[in-house]
């Protein structure tokens, strides 16, 4: 892969850390307190790119490269969110981080519910961005789940083990998931779409990502449909900021996995698709140190 990008006007410091016997590719900018950023698919650290400079004028800003994404190691195994969220905790414990705030992304934001309701005494508070809580919540509804089954069939063509690896690996394909919902079509720039789907030329990843798509499917997307998912409560101050215009995560979607007694507070931004940090950069840096700031009674 080409270089390491970079964010002009930002200092950006790349190393390599091992945990749980694996190598992960971390990107960290600014000083203070540590965040940590996790990004979703088919992204890596750059998903931060155009937020960054606003979190690390007040954080160490801390985004690893989830595993068989990015720069970071590409096993065969290991893609349930949930180990997604154990190489985080792994992650902290290499860098000597007792304590974070914590903002995650689409698989990221995932993986960062799981890491609040799982291990409450490491997040400080958490941001999520454009994902449903993975739980079900009492307006889940089968109905429901059948109505909106439709909006993951590319998972399915993802997942394919005879061509979910070969269509990842083109460009075009690379292109059309990350502007497929855009309200503003500068959200991705031409750079930004060779940035995200280099990688994929590698075969590791490109059979990575569909492996990403072949667990939730057959083992976690049953389980959150059971309500046997997660059934650990959300202690940690939540806020999650969603895109409206989200066309696999629709509203009704997010609505239906809120759980009375979580803290969690949600506010839907209309001038949005799925890819926030790119559409409303702005907003989501501004609500996030807000956040950061105030919403601090977990202790």
């Amino acid at each position: 892969m080409r270089p390491f990008p970079e964010i002009p006007g930002l200092n950006v410091e790349h190393d390599f850390v091992t945990a749980r016997g694996l190598r992960f590719h971390v990107a960290q900018a600014g000083a203070g307190e540590p965040l940590v950023l996790l990004h979703g698919w088919p992204q890596h650290w750059w998903a931060w790119a155009k937020v960054l400079p606003a979190l690390a004028a007040e954080h160490r800003v801390i985004c690893p490269d989830l595993r068989g994404l990015g720069w970071s190691e590409a096993p065969p195994g290991g893609y349930d969110k949930r180990e997604l969220a154990a190489d985080v905790l792994a992650l902290l414990d290499a860098l000597g981080l007792e304590r974070v705030r914590l903002m995650g992304h689409d698989w990221g934001g995932w993986a960062g519910f799981l890491l609040a309701a799982r291990a409450p005494e490491r997040i400080r508070q958490y941001v999520a961005l454009n994902i449903a809580p993975p739980w079900t919540g009492p307006e889940t509804s089968a109905a429901g789940s059948l109505r909106d089954a439709w909006r993951f069939w590319y998972q399915v063509v993802n997942a394919s083990p005879l061509v979910g690896s070969q269509v990842i690996r083109r460009e075009a394909v690379v292109a059309g998931v990350l502007r497929a919902d855009n309200v503003h079509p500068e959200a991705f720039s031409e750079e930004d779409v060779r940035i995200f789907a280099a990688p994929f030329r590698e075969p590791a990843r490109a059979r990575a990502s569909q492996r990403y798509y072949r667990t939730f499917l057959l083992r976690e997307l049953p389980a959150v449909l059971k309500g046997t998912y997660e059934p650990r409560p959300l202690t940690v101050p939540t806020l999650l900021l969603h895109g409206e215009r989200d066309v696999v995560i629709p509203p009704d979607m997010v609505r239906a996995g809120m759980r009375e007694g979580d803290h969690l507070e949600v506010e839907f931004v209309p001038d949005s698709g799925h890819w926030i940090a790119q559409e409303r950069p702005d907003l989501v840096a501004e609500r996030a140190l807000w956040w950061f700031r105030e919403a601090d009674y977990a202790g």
